[in-house]
């Protein structure tokens, strides 16, 4: 298996749809003319705004959502397998699910993740976020094939649930990847040693694409898209401003990894 370059796409997407898709769109072309065949873009990648009736009212159903048909000719037209961390949409109901779709190069949908986990905290600010007010939140790890290993995918919050990585790589995940749109309060503190733990501790490749900067009603995001290796050296660091986060992954180095260090077939039963 051969090894391939990657790019995560870091935005500042806000409540203009058109607008954001656009940057979107702009962003993996140049993803792809700098050659990266795989491009993963964050969590709320085509909109995102801290006041849940707005984001249910540019939230279609997937079967009407403008970026699907955007990303299925963007990867067609690049060659390049296109991740979208997430997008809203609306189901029956008022609620929508936050929902991450992978790409084909050939523009198929080959994946897709409803999130898990709801991101219902107070920040130390005091600022209260409730997703589950608006999200339905996913019940199922997906596991997809991709020319470069088994990809797990998980979104933001589910960074802060190791059992569920765990699960996906002794599932056999060599990349995992964790679009996100961490809060900037909780960014500084735990982002970087989050992400490289679930390397760490898996041995596997961490492809996380972020947003970045202020955004409507009173969201702020961290930034930061990193991309680690199965030993939890950070290849590339996106910063604070849009752009791209670019690094070379060899799928032979998870191999080697684990071989070394085989703590995926260790797990024993224990008692409280």
């Amino acid at each position: 298996m051969s090894g391939a370059k990657v790019a995560c796409v870091q935005l500042n997407a806000g409540s203009d749809l058109p607008a954001n898709l656009h940057a979107a769109a702009e962003a993996v072309r140049r993803a792809a003319g700098d050659g990266a065949q795989f491009i993963l873009l964050p969590e709320y990648a085509v909109l995102l705004d801290g006041s849940g009736r707005v984001m249910r009212e540019h939230s279609p159903p997937e079967a009407d959502h403008p970026a699907i048909p955007l990303f299925s000719d963007l990867a067609r037209e690049t060659g390049a397998w296109i991740l979208v961390g997430s997008i809203t949409v609306r189901l029956d109901g008022d609620l929508m699910a936050n929902r991450s779709l992978l790409f084909s190069a050939a523009g198929d949908i080959v994946a897709r993740y409803d999130k898990i986990h709801m991101f219902d905290v107070t920040l130390p600010s005091g600022k209260a976020i409730r997703e589950s007010s608006a999200y339905q939140p996913g019940d199922r790890l997906v596991l997809a094939d991709t020319p470069w290993g088994k990809l797990g995918m998980t979104v933001c919050y589910d960074l802060r649930f190791p059992q569920l990585y765990r699960a996906l790589a002794q599932a056999g995940a060599e990349l995992l990847a964790i679009p996100a749109s961490f809060q900037r309060e909780t960014g500084k503190a735990h982002w970087h040693p989050l992400v490289r733990a679930r390397a760490i501790e898996n041995l596997a490749y961490v492809l996380a694409p972020a947003m970045c900067g202020d955004h409507q009603n009173n969201r702020q995001t961290y930034g930061h898209s990193l991309i680690v290796d199965p030993w939890g050296e950070v290849l590339a660091d996106g910063g604070e401003a849009p752009g791209l986060a670019v690094a070379e992954i060899d799928p032979a180095r998870v191999g080697k990894a684990r071989g070394m260090i085989p703590s995926l077939a260790h797990d024993r039963p224990f008692r409280l």
